[in-house]
């Protein structure tokens, strides 16, 4: 029995194909494993420095037609105060309510770059310690005491991070801002926080660490100042807190005591209302 001969071609066509098959089984593969899922942010973690790719949360602002009224706070007993921007931008007067019915007339100086303002007035009340320079860490407490809705009340937060709130309308600008997830207020106080903008916001150990902006209640969000924000609007009135006595050391605060705590701060005016009124 004789097998055909096979073709010259078809000999070489195999050798020529074994051969490339034996040179790709012969290459490295160095692969990598599949990237693992990106982490959260782990609670305790220091926040880091403000970054233009921070999310962005936008506002807008309109020409103030009505009376308003926020919070301001002491940082001078010489009467110097820090409120929110928006609260006194356009009044035609604003003043620090030291009772029913009575008020004292403010000066009002805007920090152009920011959601700050700085009132002066004839005498004030014992300064808030300032904790402007400490790291902030993610998932620690602030308290929020002022006048939500025109009335004593304060609330409690954690810290989430940061954002950059993003000014449409009047002043319009772009700046950093720490963003919070309220976790409790006073007891009955429904709705908005309207009337804490201008609130010191306070760490545990009753520090001011910002000044409370704006709320997103439906995601139950409380927005304030940056720290560094705060610091460089300070920096800026210098000259009114240069004989400034120092302030005297807060008192601790948490979750059981904040409101207790509040009331006392407001009962000495170290934190106040303040109204706006219009042309």
């Amino acid at each position: 029995m004789h097998f055909p001969r096979l073709p010259d071609w078809l000999i070489y066509a195999v050798v020529v194909v074994a051969l490339l098959i034996a040179a790709v089984g012969r290459q490295e593969r160095a692969d990598a494993p599949p990237a693992p899922p990106p982490s959260p942010e782990a609670e305790g973690a220091v926040l880091g420095a403000a970054s233009p790719f921070d999310p962005a949360v936008a506002v807008q602002v309109a020409d103030k037609t009505d009376p308003g009224a926020g919070t301001a706070f002491s940082i001078s007993q010489t009467g110097v105060w820090v409120t929110a921007r928006h609260v006194v931008e356009g009044c035609a007067q604003a003043a620090i309510v030291v009772g029913p019915g009575r008020g004292v007339a403010a000066k009002v100086r805007i920090d152009p770059a920011a959601e700050t303002a700085i009132l002066t007035t004839d005498g004030g009340a014992p300064a808030l310690p300032l904790a402007l320079s400490q790291r902030l860490r993610r998932g620690e407490r602030a308290f929020h005491m002022g006048f939500p809705q025109g009335r004593p009340g304060e609330a409690s937060s954690r810290l989430l991070g940061r954002e950059n709130l993003v000014v449409q309308g009047r002043g319009a600008r772009t700046e950093p801002v720490l963003v919070w997830a309220e976790t409790g207020r006073t007891d009955g106080l429904k709705g908005t926080l309207g009337g804490l903008s201008g609130a010191p916001a306070l760490d545990d150990q009753g520090r001011v660490v910002g000044v409370t902006i704006a709320e997103a209640p439906r995601r139950g969000r409380i927005y304030t100042t940056a720290p560094e924000t705060t610091a460089r609007a300070l920096a800026a009135a210098g000259r009114l807190l240069a004989n400034a006595p120092a302030s005297a050391a807060g008192e601790p605060v948490n979750a059981d005591n904040y409101g207790r705590i509040a009331d006392d701060l407001r009962r000495n005016l170290r934190v106040a209302q303040v109204v706006c009124l219009t042309a």
